[in-house]
């Protein structure tokens, strides 16, 4: 699991993105360079699977959806944040 999204480069931004409050997947497109709908979409699929994130669909016209990190997704950045603070140290000390 840490793998597979470690290893995609959007889930970091994703999980960054959800951090300032952008929810909404047409927002993220917008706001990041060189990030498609497409894999968007393949990233989120996969964090939900995992448990990590959440979708929310709201029932309007035209339809809204959101993604939130999950209580397990918080607890999954977090050591991901660890990790990532490790590795500086590492690179550091070499």
């Amino acid at each position: 699991m840490v793998e597979t999204i470690y290893g995609c480069k959007w889930s970091l931004t994703v999980y960054q993105l959800l951090a300032n409050g952008i929810k909404r997947p047409g927002e993220m497109v917008r706001s990041v360079e060189g990030l498609t709908t497409k894999v968007l979409n393949e990233c989120l699929r996969r964090n939900m699977e995992f448990g990590i994130l959440k979708r929310i669909s709201y029932h309007e016209i035209p339809p809204r959806v959101e993604y939130v990190v999950t209580p397990f997704g918080r607890k999954f950045i977090r050591i991901l944040d660890e990790l990532g603070k490790l590795q500086k140290e590492i690179d550091r000390d070499r």
